[in-house]
């Protein structure tokens, strides 16, 4: 029986979002205005107020994600994980967690990271759509034919859970993909309000910004294992972790290989620190078994 620690990603924000952590734990409260000064801006005041535009945005929105959900965690009374994961962004939630990374160097990369997926998304107009009902093979045939038939990238860019995916590529891939999909009997492919392709080959100028952060920050020897999202498996290797995280920037999510694999090493229960209820919800999807609960 073991416990796996869980981190949201971007879209689990909203406004008032960590509040009652500051305002009800000093060590949350420290730890958000040690933020604050990081970044060289009040990102509470956007957090506890700001406006729903304010807080989509994505060097607003990573960044504060992050934070709320490192200070959920540090609420918890002795936690001791013996696994953790992210969804994402969450990735690095779950490094500090397992002690690979200090919270100040995390935010660094989060903000570094945030920023440079947004100068992405200037350079390459693209766009993300959520594909309910249909395998994940079939799905991953369709953004294949897709690329191959009309030159546009398209691909499977989040495994969720199953009958769950979200594609990733260019503003014309995604539209034609999305007839495909319904065509070939998906309930539902609906283009998602984000601004860019994440996880897709069109933020390959993100990823080269990042690795340049990253590889120059330093990586403990994590305190358990972390199941990356590229490979969906348990990681301990301080390089390892680097190059993974590099590396997810254009790879997929596989947030549902993850929870499996995390299952078959003996998890039984998840909990979720941060923002929102989703990832718990997907869990419960993957396996039905599991004992879910959360900190937000």
């Amino acid at each position: 029986m073991k416990h796996a620690y869980i981190f949201p990603g971007q879209g689990a924000q909203f406004s008032g979002m960590g509040k009652n952590l500051y305002d009800t734990n000093e060590q949350a409260k420290q730890l958000i205005e040690n933020a604050n000064e990081i970044l060289g801006f009040r990102i509470s005041d956007i957090m506890f107020s700001g406006t729903d535009e304010e807080l989509k945005q994505t060097a607003v929105t990573q960044p504060a994600i992050f934070i709320h959900s490192v200070a959920a965690y540090l609420t918890i009374e002795n936690a001791v994980p013996d696994m953790v994961a992210g969804h994402s962004l969450g990735e690095f939630s779950a490094l500090v967690a397992n002690k690979t990374l200090s919270f100040e160097d995390a935010l660094k990369l989060v903000s570094i990271r945030a920023t440079a997926m947004q100068k992405a998304t200037e350079i390459n107009p693209s766009t993300m759509a959520a594909v309910l009902g249909l395998e994940d093979t079939k799905v991953e045939e369709i953004c294949q034919h897709v690329t191959n038939s009309t030159g546009e990238i398209v691909v499977a860019a989040n495994y969720n859970c199953p009958g769950q995916l979200v594609i990733s590529g260019t503003l014309a891939g995604i539209e034609f993909a999305c007839g495909q999909m319904k065509e070939a009997g998906a309930k539902r492919a609906l283009v998602l309000p984000v601004g860019g392709a994440f996880h897709s080959p069109l933020m390959l100028p993100a990823k080269e910004e990042l690795a340049a952060a990253i590889n120059t920050t330093t990586f403990s020897e994590p305190s358990c294992p972390v199941y990356q999202n590229v490979v969906a498996a348990a990681v301990t290797d301080a390089t390892a972790i680097k190059e993974n995280l590099i590396a997810q920037l254009t790879g997929a999510v596989k947030w549902t290989q993850c929870v499996q694999a995390m299952v078959a090493d003996g998890a039984t229960r998840f909990t979720e620190c941060g923002p929102g209820k989703v990832l718990q919800g997907l869990v419960m999807k993957i396996n039905k078994e599991m004992v879910v609960d959360g900190v937000n």
